[in-house]
């Protein structure tokens, strides 16, 4: 198995094929980047592969009073 950021995996093999292979939009993709979003892409032995994202738990709140 090979552990990699989206950055350094989109980077590799463009934003569309990442978001084909994980089954997202483009759109998402590049969103995520743009964000920098703590997402991990793993690559499997078999070929497959997956994402998982990283995040504080509890998510901090956010309000949406306007003041």
């Amino acid at each position: 198995m090979q552990k990699e950021t989206l950055a350094d995996y989109a980077l590799k093999h463009g934003q569309l094929k990442t978001a084909l292979v994980l089954g997202v939009r483009q759109s998402a993709i590049s969103k995520a980047l743009r964000v920098g979003r703590k997402i991990y892409v793993k690559t499997f032995d078999d070929g497959s592969v997956e994402a998982e994202e990283i995040r504080p738990f509890p998510a901090p709140v956010i309000s949406n009073k306007a003041s």
